[in-house]
């Protein structure tokens, strides 16, 4: 790598992440998913073999990351955006996510950063599906498969009727919502079909 001298000079010999000076155990480290736009120094960051096994890893040192307090303030984009991910990676712990919050990075950085889905919590992720067991997003067109009586109101939703452009319910996975004649009213997803 013909940049790897701006990248060792720019980390000073140390991990950018956890500052470990043992040179037998740094090495370079390039960053997933770096935008096509960003070359050389800019896609890579020195990294301690300690680090980087546990980039991918299942199971992580949590003390070891608490270096993510200092390294998350470095002005090297891709140090800040593996600094991002891998608060992200350990967000179920409280500490984590309060440097999340503090973290500032501009939305280019952010973009970067967002790009190998660290942000996306799929564990509690709530999935919505209409009667066929299809799943359903917000945007989707649906239609409904039963007369549904609205509450409220004396108003019945033929079967048959399309509602468009739905939205989601992120707190349970049976509701969504969407318009009927006009009205935006609450829907339960076993009595509608993706169109």
């Amino acid at each position: 790598m013909s940049y790897e001298r701006e990248v060792r000079k720019r980390a000073e010999e140390k991990c950018e992440l956890c500052s470990q000076a043992e040179p037998e155990k740094l090495g370079m480290y390039i960053v997933p998913k770096t935008p096509e736009y960003i070359e050389g120094e800019g896609t890579t960051i020195l990294a301690c073999t300690k680090c980087s096994s546990e980039f991918d890893a299942e199971e992580r040192d949590e003390n070891h990351w608490r270096c993510l307090n200092d390294s998350m303030w470095s002005t090297a984009p891709p140090v800040q955006v593996m600094a991002w991910r891998m608060l992200h990676r350990l967000k179920s712990l409280g500490w984590s996510q309060d440097l999340i919050d503090m973290m500032y990075m501009d939305d280019q950085q952010l973009e970067w950063a967002a790009a190998e889905g660290d942000a996306e919590d799929k564990a509690d992720a709530l999935v919505h599906r209409d009667a066929n067991g299809v799943i359903l997003q917000a945007g989707d067109n649906v239609v409904l498969i039963k007369d549904l009586r609205v509450k409220g109101s004396s108003m019945v939703a033929k079967q048959g009727t399309a509602v468009r452009r739905i939205s989601l319910d992120h707190e349970n996975d049976t509701f969504i919502e969407g318009k009927v004649d006009g009205i935006q009213i609450v829907l339960i997803t076993e009595y509608v079909k993706k169109t």
